[in-house]
């Protein structure tokens, strides 16, 4: 009985082991996804499918859509994991981003630039051989803008990093437009400038909720520098034009999307001109909920994008 009992405690000793190696896998691994930040991909993936749909008037190619989709996460995870390296002492000290991989020693600085720069060869080489060499080129461009002009110049040295530096976060769709056309027209740079009007307003309503993490951590953005009211009518004069440009798309498109656009930005609008209002009358603002719905706003006018060119509507062309 002594050996059936002793071999049954090693017998449980291996499973323990187990389950425990296996955790520490899923870990490592949820520590480099992390590096990517998903949920910043997810956005930019909202952006590029409907680009596609739009460069055709049409749904484009499973196998071109997944190979545009795959290359472009690599790219974005490469640019983002990057940042992570750079902005290591920034993360430190926010409360917003002292879990992230490097603060909490879950990844090896080492091994996270390394990491970055893997994946951004690969997204090269992906979007070269599966899509075309001008979504590649347009893919590392991206990710050296968001590195060496975002990261490294502007973050830290002026109140208009998010607004300069947001460009980085406008190429998907034009690299969307570029995998299906092999080109670069004049809707890709409409979208363009919906997302990079788009970026402040989603940017300076987070910065508000998280000022002090970015006072302490010597981030100049736009709510540690000016007051708030001066932040809520930036906020309010970049989401007009950011409608403005959402209505440019219409000759593009048909009237499918040109309703939802103007209802999706007087609902915009109308949260924007309220967090204005309760700034100036010294009520309690909640400039989070600004946030959430700006997400809401682009998902709901890039989805109207492709639905509209997915059913392949007459476009309404230019009035003259």
């Amino acid at each position: 009985m002594s050996l059936v009992n002793a071999a049954r405690r090693r017998s449980e000793r291996t499973i323990g082991v187990q389950p425990t190696g296996l955790r520490r896998v899923r870990q490592l691994a949820g520590a480099y996804l992390a590096l990517t930040k998903p949920q910043v991909i997810e956005l930019l993936l909202v952006t590029t499918i409907p680009a596609m749909f739009l460069a055709g008037r049409a749904i484009p190619s499973p196998w071109l859509m997944l190979a545009t989709l795959v290359g472009g996460s690599m790219a974005a995870g490469s640019a983002n994991a990057l940042n992570c390296v750079i902005d290591a002492d920034i993360d430190k000290v926010m409360n917003r981003t002292k879990r992230r991989p490097l603060v909490r020693d879950s990844v090896p600085r080492r091994n996270a630039l390394l990491f970055g720069l893997v994946l951004g060869a690969g997204s090269f080489v992906m979007l070269y051989f599966t899509v075309n060499p001008l979504a590649a080129v347009l893919a590392v461009a991206t990710i050296l803008f968001y590195i060496f002009v975002y990261t490294l110049v502007l973050k830290r040295r002026t109140a208009q990093n998010v607004v300069w530096g947001g460009a980085a976060g406008c190429m998907p769709v034009v690299i969307g437009w570029a995998a299906v056309t092999g080109t670069v027209q004049w809707p890709a740079f409409v979208m363009f400038a919906v997302i990079f009007f788009w970026t402040p307003p989603h940017t300076w309503a987070l910065a508000m909720k998280y000022r002090e993490d970015y006072e302490r951590a010597g981030v100049p953005m736009l709510p540690v520098v000016a007051t708030p009211e001066h932040v809520a009518r930036q906020i309010v004069i970049y989401s007009w034009v950011m409608v403005g440009w959402t209505l440019l798309l219409v000759p593009a498109t048909s009237w499918l999307y040109a309703v939802f656009a103007l209802a999706a930005g007087t609902w915009f609008l109308c949260y924007a001109h309220g967090l204005f209002r309760q700034v100036r009358q010294g009520a309690k603002t909640k400039p989070m909920a600004l946030f959430h719905r700006s997400n809401t706003y682009l998902m709901v006018v890039f989805c109207a994008l492709a639905v509209d060119s997915a059913i392949g509507m007459p476009a309404l062309g230019l009035p003259f």
